[in-house]
């Protein structure tokens, strides 16, 4: 997986379109084995995202969970506790 996609599920405020949007387009990039597609591959490259973003949002809110949501903050601090032991300083 890409380090770059974050988890989008269970949190408050639930995720946004532009979060989606990334997510699809890190996955994409990732795929396609490009950061940007040739002028032949525009097309089709953007077209791809659109569509995965599209079915991130459907499996987003078809999702089903009891654990309570998380809170973006807290998880943030989390992740940089992560890198800090990780990376050092």
């Amino acid at each position: 997986m890409c380090r770059n996609i974050r988890p989008l599920n269970n949190f408050e405020p639930p995720a946004t379109r532009d979060e989606v949007t990334a997510a699809a387009l890190q996955y994409v990039r990732k795929v396609a084995g490009t950061t940007k597609p040739s002028q032949a591959n525009e097309e089709v490259f953007y077209a791809a995202v659109k569509e995965i973003a599209h079915i991130t949002e459907h499996l987003l809110d078809d999702l089903v969970t009891t654990a309570p949501p998380k809170n973006r903050e807290v998880e943030a601090d989390k992740a940089r506790a992560r890198a800090q032991l990780r990376y050092g300083t």
